[in-house]
């Protein structure tokens, strides 16, 4: 269009320039050298125009190009992130799983060392109480020595042996021949053992025994925060919550009452309780100040997106 327009502009201009040397008295030479130059002009237009179509064609193809190869990049680039924002998922899924095997791992040693001051408080005062036992019997056979090595009764026979004055023989223990209960020890760190290698089943079990011949010990708070620890691996909730709720009526005293309510607040939010967890997490930060439980606990809330306490 632009190429016809121009041709019959110049087709105009040659036309009046030829009407302007027929009408006026101009030499024929000038009126052929406008002519010619006029000639050289639409020329040099009609080169200009198709070098602009040549390169406005170049142009479009590189454009072209460019548009194909930025959709690639852009698909490329979306595959990637998927595959990233997968890899990411998978991470934090496997992480938070590492996690729990690892807290409940930290917890095992923490109890097994509990376990060993424990046992080595109950030496010392069986090594206390045997020091006691050893000077109480010197002390009665230096009191008791007979005089004459060779005592006789009333009929001169030798003195009976529980006549009063030396010590009663030893009784049998009445409860030998009773099956004995299992060793605390074995049932706690078979507990142990058991649960942190994920044999969750027989941990209950031996944990249910501890507690059934050894509720009076110390280390019973602990065997009831691990069966909560089992349902709450074993995706069990709702058990988990009650044994937890267990470790903090029956054992106010107890080793495990920061990660029992840290735990139950929790398994109440995987119960979609999330009112309840939430009151849990915060008595946690409210109560125990300073603890892994509490900066647990403010980790979890600022992931619900919920103000660490109720005023904000």
């Amino acid at each position: 269009m632009k190429i016809r327009t121009i041709v019959i502009f110049a087709a105009a201009v040659f036309a009046g320039a030829l009407g302007g040397s027929l009408i006026g008295p101009r030499p024929a030479e000038a009126v052929a050298r406008e002519i010619i130059d006029l000639q050289r002009d639409v020329t040099t237009l009609l080169q200009g125009q198709k070098d602009m179509s040549t390169q406005i064609t170049q142009d479009d193809a590189v454009l072209k190009t460019l548009v194909g190869q930025s959709s690639d990049n852009v698909n490329k680039l979306s595959a990637t992130m998927t595959s990233v924002q997968k890899s990411v998922q998978d991470v934090q899924a496997n992480s938070g799983a590492r996690l729990d095997t690892m807290s409940t791992q930290v917890q095992g040693l923490s109890d097994n060392l509990e376990e060993i001051k424990s046992r080595l408080g109950k030496l010392n005062q069986q090594l206390v109480d045997l020091q006691s036992a050893a000077q109480s019997i010197d002390s009665k056979l230096a009191g008791s020595a007979p005089a004459n090595p060779t005592p006789t009764g009333a009929a001169g026979s030798p003195r009976s042996a529980n006549d009063g004055n030396s010590a009663p023989p030893i009784a049998s223990n009445a409860t030998s021949s009773a099956s004995p209960a299992p060793s605390a020890d074995m049932l706690y760190s078979n507990g142990l053992r058991d649960i942190t290698s994920g044999k969750y089943d027989l941990a209950r079990q031996e944990f249910l025994d501890y507690i059934k011949y050894y509720g009076n010990t110390d280390l019973a708070c602990n065997a009831q925060f691990y069966l909560g620890e089992i349902a709450y691996h074993q995706k069990q909730y709702q058990d988990a919550v009650a044994e937890y709720d267990k470790v903090l009526t029956l054992y106010p005293k107890g080793f495990k009452l920061e990660p029992a309510r840290l735990k139950k607040g929790m398994a109440l939010i995987e119960l979609g309780q999330k009112t309840a967890g939430v009151r849990e997490l915060r008595e946690v930060i409210r109560r125990y100040p300073g603890t892994e439980e509490e900066r647990a606990a403010r980790a979890r809330l600022k992931e619900l997106g919920v103000a660490v306490s109720a005023a904000g």
